[in-house]
């Protein structure tokens, strides 16, 4: 059994920078693509970086690219997603999830992941 814990969330202003981690357990990367994701108020879930078994490949959000990374830590089992440039519109619940595809055709599509965290508010005011 996958089990998944974020943390590092919080409430930062526009152009500011957080670091949100995700402690993994019951399953390793080298067997699972991992991803981010988020949800506003209102709005559906939405992929926002994902990283492929074994760290071979990261795929971004375009809302994204250039100011979030996406990395794992194999050795500690945990996954980080570095957050620059902070946004109001980057405000949301974001999770962390494990896919059981290596390599999801869609790596940023919900579906295609089958373990889920509680989730990390961050909120990002102007």
């Amino acid at each position: 059994q996958v089990q998944l814990m974020e943390s590092g969330g919080g409430s930062v202003q526009a152009g500011g920078s957080l670091r949100l981690s995700c402690a993994a357990s019951g399953s390793t990367f080298s067997r699972n693509a991992m991803g981010w994701f988020r949800q506003a108020p209102g709005m559906e879930r939405e992929g926002v970086a994902a990283i492929f078994a074994g760290g071979s490949s990261t795929t971004y959000n375009s809302s994204v690219e250039g100011r979030f990374t996406i990395s794992q830590d194999n050795a500690k089992n945990t996954l980080f997603l570095e957050m620059n440039s902070l946004k109001p519109e980057d405000t949301a619940m974001y999770y962390c999830a494990a896919s059981r595809f290596r390599s999801p055709t869609r790596p940023l599509g919900r579906f295609d992941y089958n373990y889920w965290g509680q989730g990390t508010q961050v909120t990002v005011s102007a």
